[in-house]
């Protein structure tokens, strides 16, 4: 709650009357923001935003020239990427969803994912869609990017459409300007890959394609497969502990691999490298959801050393 404080002071600025908000579902879990109504008065005391002439709302609402409200989601602070999003509506139609780039470091992500998804929309795409930039620009220092809404379902994702999903990501050539501080890896040589495909970040597509959100950690320079490792070891991590879950990603690294044509020997490899990749980044982060990785990464790979 200190954190949405925080926010909220950041998008809604202006002085002027004020607007009353609830938290959902409540104070004490919060998660999103939303508009009042006589229907939350059980739900404890309002949060009052400003309403005046220079807001994130107003901001939004110049540039899709039509009234816009916002949800804000609550999302605590952990590492310095985190950033601000919203939904964007405008009477109940939900616009898209708005990430804010309020640091160094989400500014540059935000700009990322910005050129990242202007050189997809020039692909022709067959497997997976990506969200469409609505808008780009920066507001009182802050850099905004507004996104289309994706019509997401609660299927489950087949296999071979997660498989295809993971083979065209790799094969796609860079063919726009993209910030090289946004994302930096650790193998040398190899295919794309999103950088991020959890399961919270796919859902299959009313016409038989993936829907995929969240491009802010796109890249080059991996082994084909790395995707396909993230998602299995995200997936793993609901259910056991980090350790625990590294150790299966390598033990499995096979069967997730298979799809791709490779070896047992190149498949724990690649799970070794996206591991210390993955370890790498929540260092550049300033964060170690997982832990420190001499508890959850070393007691695996020390003894690999010579996959690395």
């Amino acid at each position: 709650m200190r954190y949405l404080d925080d926010v909220l002071r950041l998008l809604y600025p202006s002085p002027g009357g004020r607007s009353p908000r609830t938290v959902l579902p409540h104070r004490l879990a919060p998660r999103r923001l939303v508009p009042r109504t006589r229907w939350h008065a059980a739900l404890g005391r309002p949060v009052l935003v400003s309403d005046g002439p220079d807001t994130i709302e107003t901001y939004l609402s110049g540039v899709l020239g039509r009234p816009v409200t916002t949800v804000v989601r609550v999302r605590a602070p952990l590492r310095d990427n985190r950033k601000p999003v919203l939904e964007a509506y405008g009477d109940a139609t939900l616009l898209g969803f708005v990430k804010v780039g309020d640091t160094e470091r989400a500014r540059a992500l935000v700009r990322h994912e910005a050129a990242v998804l202007e050189m997809l929309a020039g692909l022709p795409l067959k497997v997976v869609t990506p969200p469409v930039v609505r808008h780009h620009g920066v507001w009182r220092g802050l850099d905004v990017l507004l996104l289309s809404p994706l019509p997401v379902t609660s299927r489950r994702v087949p296999a071979d459409l997660f498989d295809a999903a993971v083979r065209e990501i790799a094969a796609i050539g860079l063919h726009a300007a993209i910030d090289p501080a946004a994302e930096a890896t650790a193998h040398p040589r190899g295919w794309h890959w999103h950088g991020d495909l959890s399961p919270w970040n796919i859902a299959p597509a009313p016409d038989g394609r993936l829907l995929v959100w969240d491009w802010e950690r796109f890249g080059c320079g991996v082994p084909l497969g790395f995707d396909a490792l993230h998602h299995f070891f995200h997936r793993a991590l609901r259910r056991m502990r980090p350790p625990q879950a590294a150790r299966a990603c390598l033990a499995q690294s096979g069967r997730v691999l298979e799809p791709f044509a490779l070896s047992t020997a190149e498949a724990r490899r690649t799970a070794v490298h996206y591991l210390v990749t993955l370890a790498d980044r929540h260092y550049r982060d300033g964060h170690e959801p997982l832990g420190p990785p001499s508890e959850w990464l070393s007691p695996l790979v020390d003894h690999l050393e010579s996959l690395i």
